[in-house]
């Protein structure tokens, strides 16, 4: 039978009435889901690159090219070439490599040890960060070129060698790496002549760069855990500071002390190994080594904050089930001692430290101050995110709660200060920007290629009121006064030197910020 024709146009119509609303309301459901996700911004901005960030990452990596020793692979510095080639060789040792540790060309273990740690634990935190800008693989390359140099250092159980050049020397020559020709003595420590703080921070280095590298050549990752478990036996048997042992590093790299460094090397051993008896470790000795309640400036001296931060990690992160009372107990001083200082960071924080500048810098010493603001802006960008993968609300800070993005705001004022909103108007990142110095304090890039010029006379380009004629591009240089003002003289030591570890703490704090929020994994080890 036949359906009516005006019953059929009526079908037809309700159809087309269904199928318009049906439209309408998808219509109106995409563009509230669009407006949701933009009022989200932590979701949308996830994985969103910060442009001036990837810049300033791809710059700041560049140092330590500029820093090598040895022979030059893949040399990417042009004004760079092959130095210190015959070093270790008195003691058929290969110690060419490694890296100058800031505008002279001594090789101090010390602080080129806490940098290769610092690299280490930037590349695990925010590897994937520095990948998503292609700069992962010249961490992983810079950070090799240190342990390749610890790895020879250390030749046997209880003997490392923890300096190349005599400083003393060094300094009364201002010439190009790669016309150096004076002597360059080795020192040592061992069990007559001990050093707990620099074979431990050693032993920190190498268990954190056996993580690093873990995935990548499993071999040389069990060469660098290998070192590092004998390191830590070697440090913690044979206790004394280096200098003490040697009283000449006084001077330049003077230790106050070497309970951090055991913390430290401990906690990363755990971290790379699994093996509770680290664990143990920091909890048994927590109370005569970690003055918890007492917060202390992070920096290559003094590691207790970096240790307070890494073992929240643990705390954060590891199941119950795998931590006794006692343990546990330890983490959370650890971690509330960790709280006390990131509580003093924030400005707006009752507990809020006094030692800044005007306009908000963190500003602890004249000699070299950035390194405490970007050392205190990583572990804030680090804590931050503990805090959002683990889903931790606030941070408590005497009555007053903090969210972790308050954290990270605070690192990015750090940030943006060294990168131009200053007083000053300049980038204190030399290479960034427009403008930033002309004069750093570095004698490969005060002197030009060509110049025919020897040890002493040389000085002429220290003295010089020109700008380098090289650009040592990735240079943190010291920073500025606590008056917010910057002179720009290679003169002027303590703001315009630049050193390697310095930039291994910016490489890590740029390196979280990359993207405008993050989750870390965790890579502790049960």
């Amino acid at each position: 039978m036949e359906k009516e024709p005006h019953k059929e146009k009526g079908l037809v119509w309700r159809g087309l009435i269904l199928v318009i609303m049906a439209l309408v309301l998808a219509a109106v459901l995409i563009s509230f889901r669009k407006y949701f996700h933009r009022s989200n911004s932590s979701e949308v901005d996830a994985n969103q690159v910060v442009d001036k960030y990837a810049n300033a990452l791809s710059i700041a990596m560049q140092f330590f090219d500029v820093q090598k020793s040895g022979k030059l692979v893949n040399n990417k510095i042009a004004w760079r070439g092959d130095s210190a080639l015959g070093d270790g060789s008195e003691v058929n040792l290969d110690l060419s490599r490694g890296m100058y540790d800031a505008g002279d060309h001594v090789k101090f273990g010390f602080p080129m040890a806490f940098t290769a740690t610092v690299l280490s634990w930037a590349i695990l935190e925010y590897g994937n960060h520095m990948n998503m800008v292609n700069e992962l693989d010249n961490a992983h390359e810079s950070l090799k070129w240190i342990t390749d140099f610890l790895i020879n250092a250390h030749p046997s159980e209880n003997v490392l060698y923890i300096q190349v050049g005599d400083p003393e020397l060094d300094h009364t020559c201002w010439e190009r790496p790669e016309a150096m020709t004076g002597k360059r003595p080795l020192t040592q420590v061992n069990a007559s002549y001990p050093g707990t703080d620099v074979a431990a921070e050693s032993a920190a280095a190498m268990a954190a760069a056996s993580l690093v590298f873990k995935s990548i050549d499993s071999a040389y990752s069990g060469t660098l855990l290998k070192h590092a478990k004998q390191l830590f036996k070697f440090a913690d048997s044979y206790r004394g500071s280096y200098s003490i042992s040697i009283p000449g590093v006084q001077d330049f790299y003077n230790s106050t002390g070497f309970v951090d460094e055991l913390l430290w090397a401990a906690a990363w051993l755990y971290h790379a190994t699994g093996d509770k008896s680290y664990l143990t470790y920091v909890s048994t000795n927590g109370n005569a080594f970690a003055n918890w309640g007492n917060p202390s400036w992070f920096s290559w001296e003094n590691k207790l904050a970096g240790v307070q931060v890494l073992l929240s990690r643990v705390n954060f992160f590891s199941s119950k089930e795998d931590i006794s009372t006692e343990e546990s107990l330890s983490l959370q001083s650890y971690r509330q001692t960790a709280e006390i200082f990131l509580c003093g960071l924030l400005p707006e924080s009752p507990m809020a430290t006094s030692q800044r500048t005007a306009d908000g810098l963190v500003w602890v010493n004249q000699w070299n101050p950035f390194q405490y603001s970007v050392a205190s802006s990583f572990l804030a960008v680090v804590y931050s995110d503990y805090m959002l993968s683990s889903q931790t609300s606030n941070l408590y800070c005497s009555g007053k709660l903090y969210e972790p993005t308050e954290l990270r705001n605070f690192a990015v004022s750090q940030l943006d200060y060294i990168l131009g909103n200053n007083p000053m108007e300049m980038s204190y990142l030399v290479g960034y920007g427009s403008r930033y110095p002309q004069q750093v304090h570095h004698r490969g890039a005060s002197i030009p290629v060509n110049a025919n010029s020897n040890c002493s006379d040389g000085f002429k380009w220290l003295h010089t009121r020109h700008p380098n004629p090289n650009v040592a591009v990735g240079a943190l240089v010291g920073g500025p006064s606590l008056s917010d003002t910057y002179m720009d003289s290679r003169n002027n030591i303590s703001q315009s030197e630049p050193t390697t570890y310095n930039s291994a703490l910016i490489v890590g704090l740029i390196s979280g910020l990359i993207t405008s929020s993050s989750q870390v994994e965790s890579f502790v080890k049960n």
